[in-house]
């Protein structure tokens, strides 16, 4: 029987009684109903998982005790980080959650020309917390134990920063300078894939990307839609480089 897993924001220790919050109180109660004496695991993203035992589960409050902690070691030793230029709803959570279950090590959403989603201030934290919060969710139900950051939205022209200045950098590219099968071993294996909107990277942003060390990677012969560009790539680099 698969145990349910529950992320929490909250230190674990064997032995401990947590308060657990409302949101993972609720599932766990309300949805699955458990009870009182009922066993889940519980993570926070210190990449251990810990058994715990429901001890009380009121309308006020449900506790748990932590029983013990297990390491989780399926972390792909390749690091990708994924720059997605922001799509529109459904799509964007697709991304994510697939993107985690293929094990993603970080989300850079990015607004380029063609983005067609428009994000003021507001809108812009609420999509952030909902795409942490998809992102968390896809951990849950793939037993991932590191949930990977999801950067706020910023304009492409800011990418430089928030990627690791030893990976390797690409883009797809139908005529970029590597074909999967000429692609070299990233050399920290560190790799930054960056995918564009729908309506995909305009010249300019091509540019901005060359300027900061990206290469073109081919990826066969076929337009492929945003949403899955970024999956089929980081499927295809996880089994030259990964743990496919």
């Amino acid at each position: 029987m698969r145990m349910t897993r529950c992320h929490v924001e909250l230190s674990l220790t064997p032995g401990a009684t947590v308060t657990l919050p409302e949101s993972a109180a609720g599932h766990l109660t309300r949805v699955l109903r458990l009870r009182e004496g009922d066993e889940c695991v519980l993570f926070n993203g210190d990449g251990h998982d810990y058994a715990a035992r429901i001890v009380a589960a009121g309308k006020r409050e449900t506790l748990a005790e932590v029983l013990n902690a297990t390491p989780v070691e399926n972390e792909s030793p390749l690091r990708i980080a994924l720059v997605q230029g922001v799509a529109r709803g459904e799509k964007m959570d697709l991304i994510l959650q697939k993107a985690t279950e293929l094990g993603v090590a970080a989300f850079v959403p990015v607004i380029a020309e063609r983005t067609e989603v428009k994000l003021d201030a507001e809108r812009a934290q609420k999509r952030l917390a909902h795409w942490r919060s998809v992102v968390v969710a896809a951990c849950e139900q793939s037993g991932r134990a590191v949930v990977p950051p999801v950067a706020p939205a910023s304009a492409l022209a800011q990418l430089g920063g928030q990627i690791d200045a030893e990976s390797l950098r690409l883009t797809l590219d139908p005529s970029g300078e590597f074909a999967l099968s000429t692609l070299p071993a990233p050399a920290a294996m560190a790799l930054t894939i960056a995918i564009g909107p729908e309506g995909g990277w305009s010249p300019r942003d091509r540019s901005v990307l060359q300027s900061m060390g990206f290469s073109g990677l081919r990826l066969g012969p076929r337009v492929l839609r945003t949403e899955t560009a970024g999956l089929a790539a980081i499927a295809a680099l996880q089994s030259r480089f990964g743990d496919f």
